[in-house]
């Protein structure tokens, strides 16, 4: 059970749950059903557990010879391929299943769309492909909040695109910030990550770009009047902790320092998305 479990990158799906929750919330001024919520949060979380159940069948061999991924449970050898592949089907056909009886149709499509893209086009043809495999496939990731919004409203709107824009620009100085010191273990697995590709001198230049954007982008929902200055004042203090990070780790870089730089960024999504919460129902 422990082996399944970790089959489906729990931390990484928590995540997940994390900012599709908070899209609901937002899609709506008052409180979101609660037959919505938890359908919703079970369907996506189930949904989220089978792509990255996926990603460990199609990446064990590569999981195998980096030190970050070696533990996990195909490479140790404690499930087999076959095992891992009946799982991920069950897990995703469950959770697919709550969504269109319990959600709503859209819900379940996108979901759907959003699995594959992960599963299929990020792991599948992406990632062994080219360096802008995070670019690319961080569409995929991105979409949980637009996943929350549509289970509440049944639609997807501007506000849940911007939601989406914020993780999509989110995701490149977020995983090149873990590349950089993870490089040597990229390149041993021959998976083409932009530090290997391009050299860590220019994937530090692109995460500080990348994350200039981001701070941009996390202004948005205050400038369309989405959010208020509760959530203005804890992006440009979130953002501008980030745009340190990035700063310092373009001009005097360290592998200790690529680290705190990728434990922050998820503190920082994390942190911008319940500041998103607070504004929607305190300001």
């Amino acid at each position: 059970m422990r082996a399944f479990y970790a089959l489906t990158k729990p931390r990484v799906v928590s995540l997940i749950v994390f900012t599709a929750v908070i899209g609901m919330f937002l899609a709506t001024p008052g409180m979101v059903p609660a037959q919505i919520l938890l359908a919703a949060t079970l369907g996506i979380a189930l949904v989220a557990g089978a792509a990255a159940a996926v990603n460990c069948l199609v990446e064990q061999k590569v999981d195998a010879v980096m030190q970050r991924t070696r533990a996990r449970p195909l490479p140790r050898g404690e499930l087999s391929s076959l095992q891992t592949l009946v799982f991920a089907g069950m897990l995703g056909g469950l959770g697919l299943w709550v969504l269109v009886h319990f959600v709503n149709p859209l819900t379940m499509w996108l979901t759907l769309a959003t699995f594959v893209g992960y599963a299929i086009v990020y792991t599948v043809i992406l990632k062994p492909m080219t360096p802008q495999n995070i670019v690319i496939g961080g569409a995929s990731g991105a979409m949980p909040p637009v996943l929350g919004w549509a289970a509440v409203t049944g639609e997807v709107s501007t506000e849940a695109m911007l939601l989406f824009l914020i993780i999509f620009a989110w995701t490149p100085p977020h995983f090149w910030a873990l590349a950089l010191y993870r490089t040597e273990d990229y390149a041993r697995a021959g998976v083409p990550m932009l530090p290997v590709t391009h050299g860590k001198e220019y994937t530090r230049l692109q995460v500080l770009l990348y994350t200039i954007i981001l701070f941009a982008v996390s202004l948005l929902p205050f400038a369309v009047r989405m959010s208020g200055w509760l959530y203005l004042a804890a992006a440009l203090a979130l953002g501008a902790v980030y745009l340190g990070y990035a700063v310092r780790l373009h001009t005097a870089y360290s592998d200790r320092l690529a680290q705190r730089c990728f434990r922050y960024s998820i503190v920082y999504l994390a942190a911008l998305f319940a500041a998103l919460l607070a504004d929607h129902y305190l300001a």
